[in-house]
């Protein structure tokens, strides 16, 4: 059992290093994802990651969800092969007949999947195809997936060179967090200023819904517009996630970034798009945060700015909330990237979490959901063999904040 808990702590690290997990979609692999299905006649394709807790869709052709958890995803059993998994009638298999994504939706019947195994010989995700009846798959189908599946992983080698989002121009995520912590060590060292604001568009699921995504890409360029407009030349702005972006602002205290952040906020209020039958209102809702002796890194800075930034959007959004200590949050969590079990009712009911900050005193957790998950449970996470009984500090949608009793 430890090895393989060893395994899955290198896997996962393998996966963080690309750092794609929630990004937005983009055209390179939406491309192959496409080509899959129209070459394959299929009526759905994914490029699926998986992390500790979840299956997440980079791109999906003819499937709604853009994650799934993990005990439902057919392509955990793929990223255990070392070649192809098909599966040509899953009701005809024993081993998958009865799985959650073949008796409910989906309804897969036919299954065809390779891993995206990266350099050390992880799996980090698959390509794969899938039918609602029993289909068949020859030998050179399944090579020619394996060789769609190898053009993921260099499209993956390339994104990690990509200093530039390319439908906003704003610094990809990669290349803002390299600036990010560039400037945050600076700023150590030297003992200047520096601050980070967040910001997500208001709404912006229902631009989209209503308008089209052409619209809604729109919006979002003419928005990275009027921040680029607004700063000054040593700051600088990058995309996050779809609609969430991050501001650097090197320099800079805390109560001049809420400056800065107010006028963000009021250009991109004055930002107008024409939509489908009228001019499309935008807003967006800011959080601040300010380095400081207990958040010197750029990891802890990012977590207090969305922080700041939910609560801007909790209290109504179109507005900025700077960063507040609590009390009892936990400070100076670093960064990890760790698979957990969060266990409730006397150990008989599991929900696989995502461990994304850790310190002595509490931890970050992402999941599918919180609805279920009590105010108090227990933590493992298997590779550090560690249990403890904690407590929830914030919830949000898919995020815990808790600290350990």
């Amino acid at each position: 059992m430890q090895v393989s808990n060893f395994r899955e702590s290198d896997r996962l690290t393998a996966l963080d290093r690309y750092d794609i997990l929630d990004t937005p979609p983009e055209e390179a692999f939406d491309r192959i994802t496409r080509l899959t299905r129209n070459v394959f006649d299929m009526p759905m394709s994914v490029i699926s990651l998986i992390d500790g807790h979840r299956q997440w869709f980079k791109s999906r052709q003819g499937f709604e969800a853009c994650e799934t958890g993990r005990d439902t995803a057919l392509c955990n059993y793929t990223i255990r092969e070392t070649g192809p998994l098909v599966i040509r009638d899953t009701l005809a298999d024993p081993l998958y007949c009865e799985h959650p994504a073949v008796i409910g939706e989906p309804h897969v019947r036919f299954y065809a999947g390779v891993p995206l195994r990266v350099a050390g010989g992880h799996a980090i995700g698959t390509l794969c195809t899938f039918d609602s009846v029993p289909r068949a798959f020859t030998s050179d189908q399944a090579a020619m997936l394996e060789d769609f599946a190898s053009i993921v992983l260099s499209e993956l080698e390339l994104r990690t060179l990509l200093m530039e989002d390319s439908l906003t121009g704003a610094l990809s995520r990669r290349a803002l967090r390299d600036e990010a912590k560039r400037a945050s060590a600076l700023a150590v060292r030297h003992g200047h200023n520096f601050s980070l604001v967040m910001f997500d568009l208001d709404h912006f699921k229902a631009i989209n819904d209503n308008n089209g995504h052409h619209v809604g890409d729109r919006v979002l360029k003419a928005c990275v517009r009027a921040v680029q407009d607004t700063l000054r030349k040593a700051d600088s702005i990058g995309r996050v996630g779809g609609e969430e972006f991050a501001i650097l602002l090197p320099h800079t205290n805390r109560e001049d970034a809420m400056v800065v952040a107010e006028k963000v906020r009021e250009a991109i209020a004055n930002v107008t798009v024409q939509g489908k039958q009228r001019l499309i209102p935008v807003s967006a809702s800011f959080g601040i945060a300010t380095l400081d002796r207990n958040a010197c890194d750029i990891d802890e800075l990012l977590r207090r700015a969305d922080t700041a930034m939910y609560e801007a959007k909790q209290s109504g959004r179109n507005r900025c909330v700077e960063w507040q200590a609590r009390e009892v949050a936990p400070s100076n969590l670093r960064r990890v990237f760790k698979a957990g079990h969060i266990s409730f009712n006397g150990g008989q009911s599991t929900i696989d979490c995502t461990v994304r900050g850790l310190s002595e005193v509490g931890a970050s957790l992402d999941v599918l959901s919180t609805k279920d998950i009590p105010e108090r449970f227990k933590l493992s996470i298997p590779i550090d063999h560690l249990s403890r009984a904690c407590h929830i500090l914030d919830k949000r949608e898919r995020h815990i904040e808790i600290a350990f009793d």
